[in-house]
């Protein structure tokens, strides 16, 4: 696991140690005139009420680790690492963790003229600039985003926090803009198998996790586990294990030197060769180019917080 997740375990650990409720506590990244992005980390487990409260702002949270039922007028989703959750301004939510304890996530937050203005500028219509849906799933034009957004709350400098910002706000837009949400018809218990399953390979990607595997540790058919895998996270298992590879590919070749075939055979992939198809693939670019680029990420000069009055 990545020290994202470390942290997280660590925070848990620290909870059950101590007997104190868990709770959601944020802590501000960097911030500018009309957006903010916020590290939340949240320790709420099945012993603890829902998580009620209203978006304030416009929200885009970029799930990093972890998992948590998210609840607004829109529907009930599943939200696994990889997804973006969705929530307009003014729009009530209840956050839960019937199933399994704790998340981290990258929450960016556009002030409702801002985010108006930016979702003009990237074309979307009127009714196009308040989400229909409350939450896009681990795909793949969402992948880079959420490497960086990992690396980049992890990393010792400030990314360019603001361009990055409009590039998350941009692709939400446009990747909502398609998404079709029909409410999936689970069999009984579902949500919490495919929990379970979704924690055991967020926790170890690099195992040889089979669709055999899983169905049998879910309790379901392989057909019947992998219809019901799909419906509630949006991907294949397939599609979610190498997700979560490449990911946590990713992350570690923008933040340590190791070799690009020693990460490859770390996350889980056979040989190199595939590696790197996957990785130019999801990403766009080979895994030294990724690296480079991941470099940039860190050198600018911090990015300063705007003043309040």
């Amino acid at each position: 696991m990545g020290k994202i997740a470390v942290d997280l375990d660590h925070a848990l650990a620290r909870r059950a140690t101590s007997g104190a409720p868990g709770r959601t506590a944020g802590q501000l990244v960097a911030r500018g005139d009309g957006w903010s992005v916020d590290d939340v980390m949240c320790t709420l487990g099945p012993a603890d009420r829902p998580f009620e409260e209203r978006h304030a702002q416009v929200s885009i949270g970029v799930v990093v680790v972890g998992s948590f039922q998210y609840r607004t007028p829109l529907g009930r989703d599943l939200m696994t690492p990889g997804s973006f959750l969705l929530g307009n301004a003014g729009q009530c939510f209840e956050c839960g963790h019937e199933h399994a304890a704790g998340d981290r996530c990258v929450a960016f937050r556009y002030a409702p003229d801002w985010f108006d203005g930016l979702a003009a500028d990237a074309g979307a219509t009127r009714g196009q600039r308040r989400f229909r849906v409350s939450r896009l799933p681990a795909v793949r034009e969402l992948s880079a985003l959420v490497a960086r957004a990992a690396a980049g709350v992890v990393a010792s400098s400030d990314v360019a926090w603001e361009e990055f910002a409009i590039q998350v706000a941009a692709t939400a837009i446009r990747v909502a803009g398609g998404v079709r949400h029909d409410q999936p018809k689970a069999p009984r218990g579902a949500l919490a198998r495919v929990t379970a399953s979704v924690r055991s390979i967020e926790r170890d990607p690099a195992a040889r996790w089979t669709l055999p595997r899983l169905s049998t540790d879910a309790g379901l058919s392989p057909f019947h586990y992998l219809r019901t895998f799909q419906q509630l996270t949006g991907v294949t298992p397939h599609q979610f294990v190498l997700r979560a590879r490449l990911r946590e590919a990713a992350t570690r070749l923008a933040q340590d030197r190791a070799k690009v075939i020693d990460i490859a055979l770390d996350s889980g992939f056979g040989d190199l060769s595939n590696f790197n198809r996957a990785f130019r693939a999801e990403f766009g670019v080979a895994p030294e180019g990724y690296r480079r680029q991941a470099g940039t990420l860190v050198a600018k000069p911090p990015l300063r917080a705007a003043k309040t009055p």
